[in-house]
């Protein structure tokens, strides 16, 4: 079975997901008109203006740190070790450019999302790939299709890779039977999810920006301490990421397509650009300005958070520790460990427990709201269908502690290709609405105006929305 997982991934992720995830950002970023680079002076004020309170939906700030709850899990610690040790120190180049180019690609998903979202039976707004390809598409077969995906991929197989990572730490660490860190972990999260989505995205706008500020702060002193290694590191980093660094003196050389697919596979795993799964915490927030495109612009900050920053930290402490903490060990989380420990002392295992933990924990939660959004999608959203869902969830969570890494990465890569190919087929093909929001909202920029969504300047796409999503909005 690994052998046969191992074959599709090859398959998948050898040609078809690169050539895919490229082409859809570049073309993204040209039909958005290179808004992840003209608004990146303005990051610090979308987010802002992410946090002004709306009564019908969640903050964009809100919104922002449940999706970054779901991205900042082991995919940032242990998937950067598992790329450097698969593709060596060029893995961290692409996984850079994976973020800048998938920028775009989460700017067009989100805003999407954004546009085409609709009230639940509380009032709620909820929305996702499945609702744009339904509303947008007129292909609501193709929104079940993606539905079925995230809900194997959210329910289940992700938070079995969260739940394994955790464990793996804690025996590491602390020789923490990996049975009891599931049981407890699975009792947390019954717990938090239960408070449905306004709850768990109250607890997510304090605790995501706690964890990352930690973590950060963490490798900037190590970096700081090692000062004199960051020029070689960064040129390896270079170096490798096109095959130019040999095999010599003991050291792996890795070829440009080692690099590649690695920087590729756990670029995507960690910030989620163009997999489907941001969208729909996007499309809960009831975005500030009234636009689908300020929220498409406050979820790119996500991708840049994310991998620019948390899994760049991550990759500084592995790469500073020296060949022998980034060999292609099974076990990502305890490569990250040893090369604390090498850097700072015998407490950097325990260390990186903690922050694995939460980010994990935070993971699993924002993962169960993504579910529950797509069992609303196919209309199995019974308080009994949620329970069904919530104890499968702590049920992966158990089984997770315990299953073997290698086969739950290779799980993780083949479900993340088929949500994506599906995700992106859909945006590609909705790429002239994504064209006309966002030089809708830069003309109203341009023009020094808060950008105001008026559904009624475009008929076509004002049959296919909500009705009451978009209509009596302040004009200006």
């Amino acid at each position: 079975m690994p052998d046969f997982f191992s074959f599709i991934n090859e398959v998948l992720w050898g040609s078809v997901m690169i050539y895919l995830l490229l082409g859809a950002g570049i073309w993204f970023t040209v039909r958005s008109g290179f808004i992840q680079f003209r608004y990146i002076r303005q990051f610090g004020k979308s987010l802002k203006n992410s946090v002004s309170p709306q009564p019908d939906g969640l903050t964009s700030f809100q919104a922002l740190c449940t999706s970054l709850a779901a991205r900042v899990g082991s995919g940032n610690l242990a998937g950067v070790a598992l790329a450097i040790g698969a593709g060596g120190p060029g893995a961290v180049f692409w996984m850079w450019v994976t973020a800048l180019i998938g920028m775009a690609t989460s700017f067009a998903e989100c805003s999407l999302a954004q546009l085409y979202k609709e009230r639940d039976r509380h009032g709620q707004f909820r929305g996702g790939p499945a609702w744009y390809m339904s509303r947008g598409l007129g292909m609501r077969w193709m929104g079940v299709l993606f539905s079925v995906f995230l809900l194997v991929a959210y329910g289940l197989i992700f938070n079995t890779v969260q739940a394994n990572s955790v464990a793996h730490a804690l025996r590491y660490a602390f020789d923490f039977p990996e049975w009891i860190t599931g049981a407890m972990l699975a009792i947390a999260t019954l717990l938090v999810i239960t408070t449905g989505i306004k709850g768990v995205a109250r607890l997510m706008q304090w605790l995501v920006p706690v964890i990352a500020l930690l973590w950060v702060t963490t490798s900037l002193v190590i970096t700081a301490m090692h000062i004199g290694q960051l020029p070689d590191v960064f040129a390896t980093i270079f170096k490798a990421a096109f095959g130019w660094r040999e095999a010599a003196a003991g050291a792996l050389g890795y070829t440009l397509s080692q690099a590649l697919t690695a920087g590729f596979q756990r670029g995507m795993f960690s910030n989620e650009a163009g997999m489907g799964s941001t969208p729909n915490a996007a499309a809960a927030a009831a975005s500030w300005p009234p636009h689908p495109a300020a929220q498409g612009i406050v979820q790119m900050i996500g991708v840049f958070i994310d991998t620019i920053i948390i899994c760049s930290a991550s990759a500084m402490i592995v790469l500073l520790a020296g060949p022998v903490a980034h060999t292609n060990s099974p076990e990502g989380i305890q490569i990250v460990q040893q090369a604390l420990v090498n850097l700072a002392g015998s407490w950097g295992a325990g260390f990186v427990s903690l922050i694995v933990i939460l980010f994990s924990f935070s993971s699993i939660v924002a993962n169960y709201i993504y579910a529950e959004t797509n069992l609303i999608f196919l209309r199995f959203d019974s308080r009994k269908a949620l329970w069904i869902l919530r104890v499968g969830i702590a049920g992966m969570v158990m089984v997770g502690s315990m299953l073997s890494l290698p086969l739950v990465w290779q799980l993780a890569d083949v479900i993340m290709a088929l949500m994506a190919i599906t995700n992106l087929t859909a945006i590609l093909l909705l790429s002239p609405v994504v064209a006309l929001i966002a030089s809708d909202y830069l003309r109203q920029r341009k023009l020094g105006l808060k950008p105001v969504f008026d559904a009624a300047r475009y008929p076509d796409i004002k049959s296919q929305i909500a009705p009451g999503t978009w209509d009596d909005l302040p004009r200006q």
